[in-house]
């Protein structure tokens, strides 16, 4: 077995914690690993609601406020799975700020004949590293205006590896001129990890691993090896949308923007003169729908500019993505924020689709939590497609297990070069 769960026999605890930092709703799973099959057993689920001031687009603007959250929602976790106190813990970051894209280095070997040995492929894979980090640092500066910006790596994963075109997955003892390996790389500034280190400080977690929740969630379907898996992954939640976008199996890049299921509450509470709580609650009703004919008719007119706006991000993010090749025609929603019948209505509509490079018109539907399938709920409290983030961090957590692929160790010690 891996490292997590020798962590976790060694202090006996047995659980590990998966914490989704929401901008509306903290979730808290708490989960063991079943060692035959290295699946994740959710035992516990805990929720609390944050307060209007405690985030800000994805991100934590008071660490205070978050921390009492996180507290509240852990406590009902751990109540329900019977569990002490549980420290091993994957979060999950979101904002416009985290970045993450795919970079591919194309190495021409001077003796093709010689087979590519461990020193040659760390050389590589260095190579492919250095070039995002200042990829990603010069796309922030532009974003920000500021010339500088510390950026911290947070995930990595290899989506391609090539030899004179031949896709293989461990290029070690293989000849060729032609090595070309791509990268996913996920930063953030370190201004929103040192906010999420200070909260799991305050809880006195030990924190495994701080994730990229797009990146979560286009892993959770397991489909990471299969090369004719292309979709595009729309990720709704309070206050960002994050978007991943996969092809032929490899996640080529993943894009945030701060608009979300908040902006929608906060039309209804404008135009309808209500709390911002009411029309928190009369617009889950509405996602369920659960109002009236003329009372959703109102609503969907209400929020009908809001919807086209965030349409607007949708496609100015995937146009980013355009000049490479055709957009997959599978869209896949989730988060809280997608249960809104605006949302998929708005993706329907084909006039946004003609300045994109769809080969035809996408597919859309909903990601739901049978879709993760390393992980497995035992509480029944699972149900909708705003659980999906959590349980894909958690299924995150699980690559930590088993024994390390050589491809993955290497760029695991890159990547904590980096870091340090």
């Amino acid at each position: 077995m891996g490292i997590f769960s020798k962590i976790f026999r060694r202090r006996g605890a047995g659980h590990a914690l998966a914490l989704d930092i929401g901008t509306e709703v903290v979730k808290a799973l708490i989960f063991k690993i079943d060692e035959e099959s290295e699946k994740g057993i959710v035992a516990g689920v805990g929720r609390a609601r944050q307060r209007l001031g405690d985030m800000q687009s994805g991100a934590v603007s008071d660490i205070s406020g978050v921390v009492s959250s996180c507290e509240e929602a852990i406590a009902k976790a751990e109540e329900m799975a019977g569990a002490r106190r549980v420290e091993q813990t994957i979060m999950g970051i979101a904002g416009e700020l985290v970045k993450g894209s795919t970079t591919t280095v194309h190495y021409e070997r001077l003796k093709p004949e010689i087979r590519i040995d461990l020193p040659e492929l760390k050389n590589i894979i260095q190579k492919v590293q250095w070039k995002a980090f200042d990829r990603i640092r010069q796309q922030l500066a532009w974003e920000t205006g500021h010339s500088e910006i510390d950026v911290k790596l947070i995930n990595a994963a290899i989506v391609d590896v090539r030899i004179d075109g031949y896709r293989v997955t461990n290029p070690l003892g293989f000849q060729g001129r032609d090595v070309s390996i791509g990268v996913f790389n996920a930063y953030a500034p370190m201004v929103h990890l040192g906010a999420l280190q200070k909260i799991a400080e305050e809880l006195d977690l030990d924190l495994l691993s701080i994730a990229a929740e797009p990146y979560a969630v286009a892993r959770s379907m397991g489909l990471e090896n299969t090369v004719d898996f292309s979709a595009i992954f729309i990720d709704v939640g309070g206050g960002t949308t994050d978007i991943a976008l996969v092809r032929n199996g490899g996640l080529e890049g993943t894009k945030m923007f701060a608009l979300g299921g908040r902006a929608f509450t906060k039309r209804l509470a404008q135009e309808l003169n209500i709390s911002f709580e009411e029309a928190e609650q009369l617009k889950i009703r509405y996602g369920r729908g659960e109002t009236g004919r003329d009372v959703s008719a109102r609503i969907n007119k209400l929020l009908e500019e809001d919807c086209r706006v965030w349409l607007d991000g949708i496609e100015l993010s995937l146009s980013e993505y355009a000049d490479s090749d055709l957009l997959p025609n599978k869209i896949l929603l989730c988060g809280g924020g997608s249960a809104l019948p605006g949302i998929k209505n708005a993706l329907l509509d084909k006039a946004w689709l003609r300045n994109l490079p769809f080969s035809k018109i996408p597919s859309i539907s909903f990601l739901q939590p049978k879709d993760v399938v390393n992980i497995q709920d035992t509480t029944g409290l699972l149900r909708d497609p705003q659980d999906v983030t959590p349980m894909g961090l958690a299924n995150l957590a699980l690559d930590l297990v088993g024994e390390e692929k050589v491809l993955s160790s290497m760029l695991r010690r890159a990547v904590k070069m980096m870091q340090n």
